[in-house]
């Protein structure tokens, strides 16, 4: 088996896993408990905190666990939004968001929000310039994605931050999930940030599992309301074991994050060389100013899902859009945005690589893909 889908979810740790065990196993007590159990859970449950805070260099009262990605967006969208409503309710999120952010921010127009959509490039860059122009005197929030979860583009968060830098009543909010342990913490998690957003299981953790970064001073309405667990923010019983195994897998992986860059920035480039060999591939990612390890392209006249099950009849495992989208059968949302015509954004697939592969695995992919590509000009 050859999985290339590393963006959808990875493979934990086995470190991870028993950590987990061990936890859920050994100090199982509810962390809100008096008694010494109790006490024991807590424990685990703020050095987790502490550990986590200290590899982005951030406080340890600045996060606070979750679910995942989608409810830590969804919380940051719609928890500030009805927080700041009374100075104002008009939101920007960029056109190429993920749907846990964008969906949030086109529902809150269906409950009296304004919302405007920051255009991207043709390479799939916000254009800071037109983001500039949407900003009016009650806009209470801007909400970019660190790196895009379908090209892989990193988006410029500090040129955004520059232009807030003297706008401090409007949240900035970035999606950090696909950037987390890929590329450097400074590139997405300014001094101008004040929410920020995160998975486990992204980076070599736990399914269930994520945090948010608020920070110190930034308001939030509650999610969840209940026994006041996370300062009062996130009011339900943590999940001790799932977060002791997030802290474990984040160590290990911003321990490697440099030999990921690397590694997997050269088994791209190498794809990129061979694939652009091909008269009919159309490469829809690029590698300046992109995440090494997400490379997205298609074949003309091929429908992604289409290239995708021919690969899995070899053992080897891609994505089509989004894992959260693909199901769904729509073109992937970032290419329109780019401008990329819909019948050729149906082509797309996505690889998302990582250090568990290796260069033998690329060789077989292009091996592989040479006979698709062949087979399928039999057929268009």
């Amino acid at each position: 088996m050859i999985y290339f889908d590393n963006a959808a979810t990875t493979r934990p740790y086995p470190e991870v896993l028993a950590t987990y065990a061990e936890v859920a196993s050994k100090m199982w007590g509810n962390p809100s408990s008096l008694h010494g159990l109790g006490s024991q859970a807590n424990r685990v449950l703020q050095a987790s905190r502490q550990q986590i805070a200290d590899l982005l260099g951030v406080a340890p009262q600045e996060i606070f666990f979750t679910s995942g990605g989608t409810e830590g967006d969804n919380w940051v969208i719609k928890g500030v939004a009805f927080e700041k409503a009374p100075f104002g309710k008009h939101i920007i999120v960029s056109e190429m968001e993920h749907p846990a952010v964008k969906e949030a921010a086109l529902w809150l127009a269906t409950q009296g929000f304004e919302v405007d959509l920051a255009p991207v490039d043709q390479y799939g860059f916000v254009n800071v310039t037109k983001l500039a122009a949407l900003l009016r005197p009650d806009t209470i929030l801007v909400s970019v994605m660190a790196v895009n979860n379908e090209i892989g583009s990193i988006q410029p968060i500090q040129a955004i931050s520059d232009l807030l830098k003297d706008r401090p009543t409007i949240s900035f909010h970035v999606d950090g999930v696909q950037a987390l342990a890929k590329i450097p913490t400074a590139d997405y998690l300014t001094d101008r940030v004040d929410f920020a957003t995160f998975s486990s299981h992204k980076f070599h953790g736990v399914r269930g599992v994520g945090f948010a970064y608020i920070k110190n001073g930034k308001k939030i309405t509650s999610l969840l309301a209940g026994g006041g667990q996370e300062a009062d923010k996130r009011s339900t019983t943590e999940n001790v074991a799932g977060i002791a195994a997030t802290a474990k897998a984040l160590r290990m992986a911003m321990e490697q994050q440099e030999d990921f860059s690397r590694k997997t920035g050269q088994m791209k480039q190498a794809l990129i060389q061979n694939l652009s060999t091909y008269k009919d591939v159309s490469i829809f990612s690029g590698t300046d100013h992109f995440a090494p390890h997400i490379l997205t392209f298609g074949i003309k006249g091929v429908r992604g899902e289409v290239l995708l099950h021919a690969f899995e009849d070899y053992g080897i495992y891609v994505s089509t859009t989004s894992a959260c989208s693909s199901k769904v059968g729509k073109p992937a949302g970032t290419l329109l945005s780019m401008g990329v015509q819909p019948q050729l954004a149906t082509t797309a697939i996505r690889l998302s690589l990582d250090l568990e592969n290796d260069r033998s695995q690329i060789e077989k992919f292009l091996t592989i893909f040479k006979k698709i590509y062949h087979k399928t000009c039999k057929v268009r």
